[in-house]
């Protein structure tokens, strides 16, 4: 607690003294977000289950108690009312009467950026609306066309607001693209203070499951900061495995191929580890469903196992195909196998992007 409390003061001490430097402040932000969640997450648990917001861990045993879900709308609440206390630093500068001077005022007053401020009211407003509708999906189970609509909507009405700012740079000078990557820090970096907080109780063994909430709000918050700093392909390039994971599920996903609830991997309980889930199809099968169960057969991609009256095949996930060809793995050697995935994906997607960047890019 009394070194807790030491990080917090110096957070504080950071904001206070470097308040002309947005960068330093949204660093004194993201220890405060994380130290707040990392304090709040627990505190709620009780109030969580006792309002039946919990969910049971697939992966355990049956006897296991249930477990607090929804937990991420208190590490986006918080990311938000930090961004919210962030929102006059990056402007500083004008408030000090030090911001730029616009050539063509008579008086030569410094000129407030309201295009750049409206792209930060846009990012929250966005942010906000898909912070709700991943708890409203978490309450209400809204469904998987009424989920996309909604999403497309605030996606594109995010996207209506940016570039109608846009339109009217010229008369402010285009942004230099340090400016831009400046801003894409002041959102990540928050963002990462408030998932570390969130991420200790959600790791191996989870106290807490983050649920639906937190897939929203984490990935609006790559949106934003893809379409604010103009460098989406790059952050796409970062989804490497997650595309991979989407294009191998869309068999299932548009019902070519029998989709149960829950494709997680299936838990073993006499070796503890965790295996390929597994869903049957009843035969006979209709033609697209027997083309891409071929072709991924052919591809060494799924495992099928023929009968007379229906066919049994893995999942088609990420973490099920990676259970099929290397074997059960307990929870937590699947968890870090993922990141590790993840981290090399990166570091490919670091190498596409300065190295074949020509191949990808039609301006660098």
């Amino acid at each position: 607690m009394f070194i807790t409390t030491l990080i917090f003061l110096f957070a504080l001490t950071i904001i206070y003294n470097i308040a002309h430097d947005p960068l330093s402040v949204s660093v004194g932000f993201s220890i405060i977000g994380g130290l707040i969640t990392c304090k709040l997450v627990p505190e709620f648990k009780e109030s969580f289950i006792k309002a039946k917001l919990t969910g049971k861990d697939l992966a355990k045993d049956d006897k296991e108690p249930p477990i607090p879900e929804c937990m991420g709308v208190i590490c986006a609440t918080v990311y938000l009312v930090c961004m919210f206390f962030f929102i006059p630093f990056p402007f500083m500068e004008w408030f000090s009467g030090k911001g730029k001077i616009s050539q063509s005022e008579e008086f030569h007053a410094p000129t407030f950026p309201h295009h750049k401020l409206g792209e930060f009211l846009a990012a929250m407003l966005s942010l906000q609306s898909m912070t709700f509708l991943g708890f409203a999906d978490d309450i209400f189970d809204i469904s998987g066309t009424d989920t996309s609509a909604l999403y497309i909507w605030t996606n594109y009405r995010f996207r209506f607001f940016i570039l109608s700012i846009n339109d009217f740079l010229f008369l402010n000078d285009a942004d230099p693209a340090v400016e831009a990557h400046l801003f894409s820090l002041y959102f990540i970096l928050p963002f990462i203070g408030v998932s570390f907080g969130l991420i200790i109780y959600n790791w191996y063994p989870s106290e807490v499951f983050v649920g639906d909430t937190y897939c929203y709000f984490a990935g609006m918050t790559f949106a934003v900061v893809g379409i604010l700093s103009h460098f989406s392909k790059t952050v796409l390039l970062f989804f490497i495995p997650q595309i991979f994971n989407f294009i191998y599920s869309c068999p299932q996903l548009f019902r070519l191929v029998d989709c149960p609830r829950h494709r997680l991997p299936r838990f073993n309980p006499s070796e503890n580890k965790l295996e390929y889930s597994r869903v049957k199809i009843q035969k006979p099968l209709k033609k697209p469903a027997s083309f891409v169960l071929d072709l991924f057969e052919l591809l060494r991609l799924v495992k099928v196992d023929k009968g007379e009256t229906s066919i049994e095949v893995n999942n088609f996930t990420l973490m099920n195909l990676l259970l099929l060809k290397i074997g059960p793995l307990h929870e937590r050697t699947l968890a870090i196998l993922v990141v590790v995935i993840q981290i090399l994906a990166s570091c490919l997607s670091f190498y596409i992007r300065y190295h074949l960047v020509h191949f990808f890019y039609e301006v660098i």
